[in-house]
């Protein structure tokens, strides 16, 4: 229920105006006599519904007779206010009672991502799009990256894209297979806010980033087809993030983890802020080669700087 503050009411004669309110039944409008003498008005709570009671609305007619036409004109000025503050009051509380909660999704001590696909215009900016990937391999389509690190997601995205314009196809020297398509992603430790929006007739879900704490979000890259993979692998216990030496036979071998081992290096120069040559070791032994970019959250420096070196016996 809106409740409201209503300027005094002159009563002419001494008499009083009552009117009741629904809901409010001890609620009333009183105003002494000489309240238009410059002495201060009483305020008093009356809801909306209430001004247009019927013994209300008889009590002014009532008054109109008793005060003349100056008394007429001034219940008339104040009946102007109080529709201004209702007006006002209905504008302000419109918009909060149709605005879309924040929601949390995934796990409050795992690792989500985002893998951008394009951008799209959101409350009048330009905004990464793409696909949210939770802990258990749900995927959300159609998520919007809003707040901190858009514009640096946006511009990484389009380096990689014309880096893989160039390189795919090509052969790599060291194993002589050809490159494949990589794909930058942003991984998020714990849960994810996100609001639901719709945007030309589409459901997308928001992310709101500037409600994540910064040291909770780090940039990485690897073959497009390889990122729930490693989303999976960091929310499983065991896993750990190692670098790979120079002379690693991984480098070597004639499949697509030797080559996008080897190409995760070719992209770091041209790059700034990205380093090739890392791998994610799940406890099975399987190794996903990546590079870590920017940002760079503290949080997730086990795996954006890994301080072990990886061989074929670790």
């Amino acid at each position: 229920m809106l409740v409201i503050a209503l300027p005094a009411v002159v009563v002419r004669a001494g008499s009083w105006l009552y009117c009741g309110v629904e809901h409010l039944p001890v609620t009333m409008i009183r105003v002494p006599r000489d309240a238009w003498s410059g002495q201060t008005q009483r305020v008093i709570p009356i809801s909306m519904r209430g001004l247009f009671e019927p013994q209300c609305l008889i009590g002014l007619v009532c008054l109109v007779f008793l005060g003349g036409v100056m008394g007429a004109l001034k219940y008339v000025v104040i009946g102007v206010v109080v529709v201004v503050v209702v007006v006002a009051a209905a504008l302000v509380l419109l918009p909060t009672l149709h605005r879309v909660p924040v929601q949390y999704v995934g796990s409050p001590s795992g690792y989500e991502a985002f893998a951008p696909s394009g951008t799209i215009s959101y409350k009048g900016q330009t905004d990464p799009v793409g696909t949210l990937i939770l802990p258990n391999g749900t995927t959300l389509p159609n998520a919007v990256w809003n707040g901190q690190y858009a514009n640096t997601i946006i511009k990484n995205h389009n380096q990689i894209i014309q880096l893989n314009s160039q390189f795919v196809g090509q052969t790599d020297p060291v194993n002589n297979q050809q490159y494949v398509p990589l794909q930058d992603f942003y991984v998020i430790k714990g849960q994810v806010p996100i609001q639901q929006a719709t945007l030309n007739g589409q459901v997308y879900y928001v992310i709101e980033t500037n409600k994540i704490n910064p040291a909770n979000i780090a940039g990485f890259y690897t073959y497009k087809e390889w990122i729930p993979n490693f989303v999976a692998a960091m929310n499983m216990p065991g896993t750990y993030a190692a670098g790979l030496p120079g002379n690693s036979p991984v480098f070597q071998w004639t499949n697509t983890t030797g080559t996008v081992a080897y190409q995760t290096m070719v992209y770091q120069h041209y790059i700034i802020g990205f380093a090739g040559g890392d791998v994610v070791v799940q406890s099975n032994g399987t190794i996903i080669p990546y590079g870590a970019g920017t940002p760079s959250g503290s949080a997730l420096f086990s795996f954006s700087s890994p301080q072990q070196g990886y061989n074929l016996s670790s």
